[in-house]
């Protein structure tokens, strides 16, 4: 217990700061899941509590996903019933927790760095374009969204242009100066006051948005309103405000396939983010995948029993976390608390908060995340990381984060099928005057994606030639290669060219006396239709 406060003193505040971020979202991604307000302050509080408790995750948040929405917006449209939605939920739960037995986190380890990369800018930019009309008081759209679509059939660029007609100068003022805030919270002027730097710069904004928003009763029409602060439900049923699974559901195929899709979607999120998270942190702590699983699982299991949205871990709060100084696991579980405790407690302090501040807030985020060195690193390391990373980042901008990683990925295995069809082996292409075969050495592992290669280099040899094939040093050669090398022996001889084929150690002899077999029918074949014709 005492090493998980050893870090208090960084874990308290930063815990604050995701406590502030988090709120906002959660109601947000409720408002557009069609589910009742209080049910992504249920997932809330479970992601922060028991997903954090449980998870190996040192800095990842969870909570309630913006990639999620749609996937239960449509299905509580469908089955017009929340209480059998929530059924799935359990059920998506318990199947990620079997991914976690059967370690299905090992997937995490096949994102490239790249896309994994171009992720963060790309939530980065979203997070910045997202909050805009914010900051200018246009707060049509809930907090939280990341889709380029948006759920009133408007997108990210249209509602900026909306926006033009829509500025409130008081929301203008109260972002701007918080913004100035947090610009001044990074400069070295206060990171060298022991003093300054003792306040957190997202705490210190908030709190004056809170003044500045108080201030603008004279403002008319040009000061803030209700809808611009944060919301949140009417709690005073107590436990009448909660809702529960509708067991009598669980028959229906509607479900299971809401469970299946809600457990494959939050799970590749999760790992997604898992990866990203861990590539902001600066200690680099590695998150167990596998344990990850098994935590977004217990959390979605307690979470659709007790009437929330289902968890993931997300990046923004992660991120957040991370910029806001969290050292360790208790930054998660206090911000979780400090949800809990808002909506008990000091409910009616939380709804003077101006949504313009936390504005101010993430956008320090965004750009943190998508800050232009990384766009230039990036390129100094070539194309084949710089087409993936951008590619990632613009599909993610055009539709939603995992339509964008997905499309990231097909261009990252393009770009491997690429250079495997280019460099597979090492080919010393120069002619041999001195006698020697040309050696063609294969790499440790050979695969399929190899052949086309394989055979570009074996056809097409000029009469006379001698080639060796050395697979001598390889660990893995998939038997397509084996016999397209077979057949590439026996139509060269045909040609005039020679070709020797070294397999590996361990299957040397099987494999030299099959090629000398065929060989040696092909030689027989050949004799005997020249016998033929000599008759």
């Amino acid at each position: 217990m005492g090493s998980l406060f050893k870090h208090l003193k960084y874990d308290l505040p930063a815990s604050v700061v995701v406590f502030l971020v988090a709120v906002p979202l959660c109601l947000g991604i409720a408002l557009a899941s069609g589910a009742p307000p209080i049910a992504g302050l249920i997932a809330g509080v479970i992601g922060g509590i028991v997903v954090g408790a449980i998870s190996g995750s040192t800095l990842g948040v969870s909570g309630p996903a913006a990639g999620l929405a749609a996937i239960m917006a449509s299905a509580i449209a469908q089955m017009e019933s929340y209480e059998a939605v929530l059924v799935a939920v359990v059920l998506a739960g318990a199947i990620q927790f079997v991914f976690g037995v059967v370690k299905a986190g090992v997937i995490a380890y096949y994102f490239p760095n790249a896309v994994i990369k171009g992720m963060l800018s790309g939530i980065g930019i979203i997070i910045i374009l997202k909050q805009i009309p914010h900051a200018l008081g246009y707060d049509a759209d809930f907090e939280g969204d990341q889709s380029f679509v948006q759920p009133d059939s408007s997108t990210t660029f249209s509602t900026l242009m909306d926006v033009v007609d829509r500025v409130t100068p008081g929301a203008v003022l109260v972002s701007v100066v918080c913004l100035g805030i947090l610009l001044l919270w990074e400069t070295r002027l206060v990171k060298g006051s022991k003093v300054l730097a003792m306040v957190p710069g997202p705490l210190l904004a908030v709190i004056v948005g809170v003044i500045l928003g108080g201030l603008q009763s004279g403002f008319g029409d040009h000061g803030l309103e209700a809808v611009h602060y944060v919301d949140l439900p009417d709690l005073s049923k107590g436990v009448a405000a909660f809702t529960f699974p509708d067991w009598g559901t669980i028959g229906d195929p509607r479900v299971w396939t809401l469970a299946v899709t809600l457990a494959i979607v939050a799970s590749l999120e999760t790992l997604l983010c898992v990866e990203a998270t861990d590539k902001l942190d600066p200690h680099k702590h590695t998150t167990p995948t596998d344990r990850e699983l098994l935590a977004q699982g217990g959390g979605n299991i307690l979470s659709g029993l007790i009437g929330g949205l289902p968890v993931t871990q997300v990046i923004v709060r992660s991120s957040a976390n991370i910029q806001a100084g969290g050292r360790s696991k208790l930054s998660t579980i206090l911000h979780g608390a400090l949800i809990l405790l808002a909506i008990i407690v000091i409910p009616g302090i939380m709804e003077l908060i101006p949504l313009a501040s936390l504005a101010a807030i993430l956008f320090v985020v965004g750009y943190k995340l998508a800050k232009p060195s990384l766009f230039k690193q990036m390129w100094q390391k070539g194309w084949t990381q710089f087409v993936p990373f951008v590619v990632t980042i613009v599909a993610m901008i055009f539709t939603d984060l995992l339509t964008g990683v997905l499309l990231g990925m097909a261009v990252g295995v393009f770009v491997v099928l690429r250079n495997t069809y280019l460099t597979p082996f090492h080919f010393d292409t120069k002619p041999k005057d001195d006698g020697k075969p040309i050696r063609i050495a294969l790499g440790e592992v050979v695969t399929f994606f190899h052949k086309a290669s394989i055979q570009r280099a074996l056809t097409g040899l000029p009469s006379g030639t001698h080639v060796v094939v050395d697979a001598s040093g390889t660990m893995d050669l998939d038997p397509d290669v084996r016999e397209l090398i077979e057949e590439c022996t026996i139509r060269a001889e045909e040609e005039g060219v020679r070709i020797e084929f070294t397999a590996p150690e361990e299957r040397k002899r099987h494999a030299t006396g099959v090629l000398t077999s065929r060989v040696q029918r092909a030689a027989d074949r050949r004799s005997k239709k020249n016998r033929v014709d000599a008759r």
